[in-house]
């Protein structure tokens, strides 16, 4: 058993017990490692070693209780696990200005995206080493966090996290159109909002993928009203009538009244399609399941991340369109590879596939047949399977399927084999060195 530590310090709220004992080992001018022994024991007599509750309460001079309501792996009873983030990330950066030592290292809930204290955004998991924006220009990204909080009261953590990370993907797949968008679009908020958070220009130094949901978050929260709610579902799932109320409602709230869902390059027409009628999907991963849980370490992003950053800044400074960057995020896999969706060889088949609907080859071959105006919009002609809808009840639960294990590794498509598989010539010149 360690000796007290002298200094003690308030740990922050769901804050995970690495980062809680590196600021105290900062704070004594200690070696982390030596602190770790001293809280841990040995994990079913192996080397391994585990976070001890009581050792970690007697060493760092807090009652049990207490740090019971703070730090994560102490809670008692456990969180709901899939309502937090797998990834534990810094929250605000002048809420933690309270907290000496360094900046805390929370566990964050899915719907933790704007600290509505100082206005500013905290997103979805991104690389850190970025200031994060203020949001005083934009007051619109600030009332729709408090609008995802009466979401999250009225519909519960499953259907509104379904429904948010349904309402980004939409977007996302819209703001990659190419095309100039009409009058009234919601598109031209969202180029709007890029211009404050991204400033023409500065891309290769501003451009974080957080801020493009940032950009989108005010109508994602609009639509996912929509898309959680059992009434609209029920009209998304029924006869061709309530699937056209239902898409007259969502256009309306994108700026595009005249909306009509489309069989390709459509997310709505997909989700109507393929996911209105079904239990909510749910997070790939929670933090209770990972292999670092109670351990000295944790889950940090990979290094080749700031590749995939630049190369995203720099796509983005040509066309200004932030939906390809949105749709390649890891914070939307979850709706992107639903566990009923067809499994596809390669990521970016399946983005394609959540904007298309499959249609059989009689339905195809009836669509030749009509004008050039209505062969592709989509209308499913008979209602849905409503076995889930039928039963269903606000707030909805977790679906109780077990958590899905990590797809196997895709292999490299023609692009990207350049940038991660070295050329022969690159090896032979390593070996020289």
């Amino acid at each position: 058993m360690g000796s007290r530590l002298p200094i003690r310090i308030r740990p922050a709220t769901n804050e995970i017990a690495v980062s809680y004992l590196t600021r105290l080992a900062g704070l004594h001018e200690m070696a982390f490692t030596e602190l770790w022994t001293q809280v841990s024991r040995p994990r079913n007599g192996t080397s391994t070693r585990r976070l001890d509750p009581d050792r970690f309460a007697a060493v760092v001079d807090q009652p049990r209780e207490r740090l019971a309501h703070a730090i994560i792996e102490m809670r008692e009873p456990e969180p709901d696990w899939l309502a937090l983030r797998h990834e534990p990330q810094h929250g605000c950066g002048r809420c933690a200005a309270a907290h000496p030592g360094g900046a805390p290292l929370q566990l964050l809930g899915h719907h933790q995206l704007v600290c509505l204290r100082h206005r500013i955004w905290i997103g979805p998991p991104d690389l850190t080493g970025f200031s994060q924006p203020g949001l005083g220009e934009l007051p619109e990204v600030v009332a729709a966090q408090r609008a995802h909080l009466r979401l999250l009261r009225r519909l519960g953590p499953a259907a509104t996290f379904d429904a948010v990370l349904t309402g980004f993907l939409i977007c996302a797949h819209r703001w990659s159109a190419r095309e100039e968008p009409p009058r009234g679009d919601a598109r031209h908020q969202w180029a709007r909002r890029a211009q404050r958070l991204i400033p023409i220009g500065t891309e290769l130094t501003t451009f974080t993928a957080s801020k493009l949901f940032a950009a989108t978050y005010p109508e994602t929260v609009d639509i996912a009203e929509v898309l959680g709610s059992l009434h609209w579902r029920g009209l998304a799932a029924g006869d061709p009538d309530m699937q056209r109320r239902f898409a007259a409602e969502i256009g309306r709230r994108l700026g595009r009244p005249d909306y009509q869902p489309q069989i390709t390059g459509d997310a709505i027409a997909h989700w109507i399609d393929q996911d209105c009628w079904r239990p909510p999907s749910r997070p790939l991963h929670d933090y209770r399941t990972q292999r670092t849980f109670g351990g000295p370490s944790y889950r940090k992003p990979q290094p080749r991340n700031e590749d995939a950053r630049f190369t995203s800044a720099a796509w983005f400074a040509q066309h200004r369109c932030g939906g390809d960057a949105m749709l390649h995020h890891r914070s939307l896999a979850p709706v992107i590879t639903r566990e009923w969706a067809e499994q596809n060889t390669l990521f970016e088949s399946a983005v394609k596939d959540t904007a298309t609907v499959p249609i059989t080859p009689a339905q195809s071959a009836t669509r030749e047949n009509q004008s050039t105006a209505g062969r592709f919009a989509f209308i499913r002609p008979e209602p849905a399977p409503t076995d889930y809808l039928a039963e269903a009840t606000e707030p909805a639960p977790w679906p109780a399927a077990q958590p899905r294990q990590d797809p196997k590794p895709r292999p490299w498509s023609v692009s990207e084999k350049p940038y991660f598989t070295p050329s022969p010539r690159r090896l032979r010149r390593r070996r020289q060195f």
